[in-house]
């Protein structure tokens, strides 16, 4: 059985060299804690890290997880990402919005609701692993539900689904991830540069409204 005092410093290392999220549950299992235990180091090593330390300790869905403190996330993009990509897009925006607020929710459901075709929006989200196909609801078709995934969690600091903030300060939230968007060009292809691809798996069996685009020639 692990010492009380090694606690934090295993837990440490533990999360450094996951990389990924950790379940509390699953440390508390294998090391033969209590959750208490492994709260309190928790709690220690947030101390810790915080404040203006580079890295930070994020909770969520019952997992832990090292992450870099979002105040140095403008110049740590200077180095790790030096092609700047476009903010995502308001019609992106404002389907991720409607799918964390009303998970699990159909294409058609969104479309409902925003008056107008979000295919193209759902492939954004779905590229950066903001929402992913949850099931099918129980109609006629069957069509895809979409929900929020844990990546959607930790960009945004948020424990659990329960604690989503207004819809206002959520989309302020979103407008500062950079994503590029893909252009549609016509039915059933997708434009990211100059590459062009095929539908994507998420739409096959769905209906796939034509969407008509003016190149400008007569």
């Amino acid at each position: 059985m692990l010492e009380i005092e090694k606690v934090e410093n295993v837990l440490e290392a533990l999360l450094f060299v996951s990389g990924d999220g950790l379940k509390i549950s699953d440390i508390c299992e294998q090391l033969e804690l209590q959750k208490s235990e492994v709260n309190a180091a928790v709690k220690k090593l947030q101390k810790k890290y915080s404040g203006d330390a580079g890295i930070h300790i994020i909770s969520y869905n019952g997992k832990l997880q090292l992450a870099s403190n979002p105040a140095y996330s403008e110049v740590l993009s200077i180095v790790l990402n030096p092609i700047k990509e476009r903010a995502l897009s308001n019609p992106a925006m404002e389907t991720l919005s409607i799918i964390a607020y009303r998970q699990p929710v159909t294409r058609l459901d969104i479309e409902h609701i925003r008056g107008v075709n979000c295919d193209y929006a759902l492939q954004a989200l779905l590229k950066n692993n903001l929402i992913e196909i949850v099931g099918r609801k129980d109609a006629i078709g069957k069509p895809l539900l979409f929900g929020t995934t844990e990546t959607f969690l930790r960009k945004f600091g948020i424990e659990n689904i329960e604690d989503l903030p207004n819809r206002e300060a959520l989309l302020e939230q979103i407008r500062e991830i950079e994503e590029s968007t893909p252009e549609p060009i016509e039915e059933g292809l997708y434009r990211y540069g100059e590459n062009v691809e095929e539908t994507p798996e998420f739409l096959q069996g769905e209906q796939v409204v034509k969407i008509e685009v003016d190149d400008g020639e007569n």
